[in-house]
């Protein structure tokens, strides 16, 4: 069976950038868990250059059906033109850490307009 949860790769410019991306992520519940990660040095084509620079990774957990609203939220509040999101499967994870993924983190954002919170039925 295909694991449902995800881990996203996004790489910060600065302590402040990583610091409001997984903040947002958190209180959006699009990550269940954001963990930062100091000391990256990327190395990377742009422009038709060799560019070096020094980041931040964040290590993003989540659901996979929110993929795509982690990206989008993503380009919307990082400074970079071509941010990177990265996802991987989480397997072989004890059930118990799954549930709790699956606890903290919002089921769909596919809620069709006419069934949104404080819409009358």
């Amino acid at each position: 069976m295909e694991s449902q949860y995800d881990l996203c790769f996004v790489t910060a410019p600065d302590r402040k950038t990583a610091e409001e991306l997984a903040g947002g992520l958190l209180q959006e519940r699009l990550a269940a868990c954001v963990s930062t990660v100091p000391g990256l040095e990327s190395s990377y084509w742009w422009k038709d250059r060799i560019e070096k620079s020094a980041e931040l990774l964040l290590i993003i957990k989540t659901r996979r059906a929110l993929r795509e609203d982690v990206m989008q939220f993503v380009k919307r509040h990082h400074p970079y033109s071509v941010p990177e999101t990265v996802f991987f499967g989480i397997e072989g994870a004890p059930k118990e850490y799954l549930d709790w993924l699956g606890a903290n983190t919002l089921f769909t954002t596919n809620i069709p307009k006419d069934k949104a919170p404080g819409k009358e039925l």
